[in-house]
């Protein structure tokens, strides 16, 4: 009796620091601390990449001269003598954008070809500004720029791995995760997560560690469009998987066996 009690409380234990142990690989930014304060760049903006699909908007005092500028249906804003900043457009511009092609340029009304790829948002709507000022064809413009198409991939240890999309241009690999509803409890790796990126016409990979603070200072905090994020397996996936091959093949042969032994029977018969 005692030494089955024994047994009993050594597997308790056992499995409790097993727990532990787990929880323990499974915590995030493990290695802040509540009294110290951590920089983050606040100053991120994204890149407009070939593909991305962008929604431009001009406006000015006039709207009957800036809908020269907008595609078939967006209107843009008007701007009274007093200042005040109206809506003109008439139909929902949602499914409306310039497609960046393969050379990193869009076709402008008017203004003809631009080339976009690697501008921020900010620089893309002065751009505009300052051609419309140059050429004369505008003047006070404003000009509003949005990217309508803006992706990402989880791939991996996640609960619901996909491909998704968000409003607007700024979000962390923490949020992603979220969005892909966290880790995979005791079999992702969480100190080695991978970002497959885009850069022109080649493609990097950068690795982050979700338990260390010093992911807010990767190039790979915020995404980008196009990003590929993957959580990779741990060693314990690899070993439920080597296990897993095992029981299929003792299950293969245990059949194999059965049958010969049949066969075997039925020829002696």
């Amino acid at each position: 009796m005692k030494h089955l009690s024994f047994l009993v409380v050594s597997f308790l234990t056992l499995s409790f620091l097993c727990s532990c142990a787990t929880r323990e690989r499974m915590l995030y930014l493990k290695d802040m601390d509540d009294t110290v304060d951590y920089p983050v760049s606040r100053k991120y903006e994204m890149k407009i990449q070939r593909d991305d699909k962008l929604k431009i908007i001009v406006s000015s005092k006039d709207p009957e001269l800036s809908l020269a500028f907008n595609l078939p249906g967006v209107g843009g804003y008007s701007v009274s003598a007093d200042g005040t900043v109206e809506t003109t457009s008439t139909t929902s511009s949602q499914e409306q954008g310039y497609i960046v092609d393969v050379n990193g340029d869009i076709d402008f009304p008017i203004l003809g070809k631009l080339h976009v790829e690697g501008l921020t948002r900010n620089q893309l709507t002065q751009m505009i500004k300052d051609e419309l000022e140059k050429r004369e064809l505008l003047k006070n413009s404003l000009v509003q720029v949005d990217i309508l198409n803006f992706t990402f991939s989880v791939l991996g240890e996640v609960n619901r791995v996909g491909r998704y999309s968000i409003d607007g241009d700024r979000i962390t690999i923490l949020e992603a995760i979220a969005m892909a509803g966290d880790l995979k409890t005791g079999t992702s790796r969480i100190d080695h997560v991978a970002v497959f990126r885009d850069f022109g016409d080649t493609r990097r990979v950068i690795h982050v560690d979700l338990q260390s603070k010093d992911i807010f200072l990767s190039p790979a905090y915020y995404l980008q469009q196009n990003d590929i994020v993957y959580v990779e397996p741990n060693g314990r996936r690899a070993q439920e998987q080597d296990e897993r091959r095992m029981r299929y093949w003792m299950y293969g042969v245990s059949a194999l066996s059965t049958i010969l032994s049949f066969v075997l029977l039925i020829t002696k018969l």
